[in-house]
């Protein structure tokens, strides 16, 4: 897979996907992870000499319209702050219309893409559009969490610029393929979560090369019963007033707490309880901790509630540290079922 790191990008206009669809609160960004994730391939176009870095991307699911609710605006500020640049930020180009980035800024961020339907519809003539009107040399694909969408922005662009992955998406790309191909061994996989539907295909996909796969969350607590001695279901569980099961119990815990020690390779994906409720968080803490203090595996935290919720404990517990805090719920998990993603298929072509 080429990479920004294989090319000269001195001089060069270059255009990024990036993935700032970030949880917004009060006009501000209320958790800047996925805008971090971003940050070692704007600072490494910076590094070596890019002439401006033209930053695209999507925020929730306007429809197609412009709603002021979903405007990238508030991004922004997180993103000067983060990178000490100013920043500039102007609304997606017309047809025909060029973008005018003024000499002194070398970042600049369009509206949501998604304010126009042509993204979604994967059109090339708004890819088109956009590449001419910032007059773009190079396209640098690091929106690992879209990659699995045939959009303009991850399919289309192919037609008419040389496509490079980034170093947000080489990282995920790197310890996911390590995870699902030359895994070292033990393999543990933990899942979580609230329907067996949902979940089913990650423990047939790795039910084949895992030593443990750990089942906790509503699926557990709902009597699922495995039918391989690999699959171990939680046992005991942590109720409220009502008698409702609402995380697992502490043997089930010490137990998820004694497989990670003793593995390798972990792959946890699902909220082990209703995590929402710090009264049943219990055990979704104690994993991410005992997770994170784990400096001789791979360990790899995937899936949007799992991601949010590891995030938001790293902010007060610093010293925690992953191999992969995947920044893609969807990608993830259609990357470690073997399935085609056309980002991902666009850049190797």
């Amino acid at each position: 897979m080429k990479t920004i790191k294989d090319i000269d990008v001195k001089n060069k206009n270059v255009l990024v996907r990036v993935d700032y669809n970030v949880p917004l609160k009060n006009g501000e960004v209320e958790s800047d992870l996925r805008i971090r994730s971003s940050l070692p391939t704007i600072e490494y176009l910076l590094e070596n000499g890019a002439n401006k870095i033209i930053l695209i991307s999507h925020l929730g699911r306007p429809e197609g319209k412009e709603k002021p609710e979903f405007s990238l605006s508030p991004v922004v500020k997180a993103l000067e702050k983060l990178t000490r640049q100013k920043v500039g930020f102007y609304p997606l180009p017309k047809s025909n219309e060029k973008i005018s980035i003024e000499d002194d800024l070398k970042i600049a961020l369009l509206e949501n893409l998604r304010f126009n339907p042509s993204e979604e519809e994967n059109s090339e003539e708004f890819i088109k559009n956009i590449i001419e009107a910032t007059n773009a040399d190079l396209y640098v694909q690091d929106g690992f969490a879209v990659i699995h969408r045939a959009h303009a922005s991850t399919d289309a662009v192919k037609k008419f610029l040389p496509i490079y992955a980034g170093l947000l998406l080489e990282k995920e790309i790197e310890n996911l393929e390590k995870a699902t191909k030359s895994p070292e061994k033990p393999i543990l996989v933990i899942i979580g979560g609230s329907k067996i539907e949902d979940k089913k295909p990650l423990i047939e996909k790795f039910l084949p090369i895992a030593d443990k796969i750990i089942v906790g969350g509503k699926i557990a607590a709902d009597g699922y019963k495995p039918d391989n001695k690999k699959i171990y279901v939680a046992e005991d569980f942590d109720e409220n007033a009502a008698g409702a099961k609402l995380d697992i119990g502490p043997l089930s815990t010490a137990k998820i707490a004694e497989d990670i020690n003793n593995s390798k390779t972990i792959i946890w994906n699902g909220l082990l309880g209703y995590a929402e409720d710090p009264a049943f968080a219990t055990s979704s803490i104690i994993t991410a901790e005992v997770l994170g203090d784990k400096d001789d595996a791979t360990t790899i935290v995937c899936g949007g509630d799992t991601t949010g919720f590891v995030e938001n404990l790293v902010k007060t517990h610093p010293k925690l540290h992953y191999s992969l805090i995947s920044t893609g719920g969807g990608a993830a998990l259609e990357f470690l079922l073997g399935k085609k993603l056309p980002g991902l298929e666009a850049i190797e072509s």
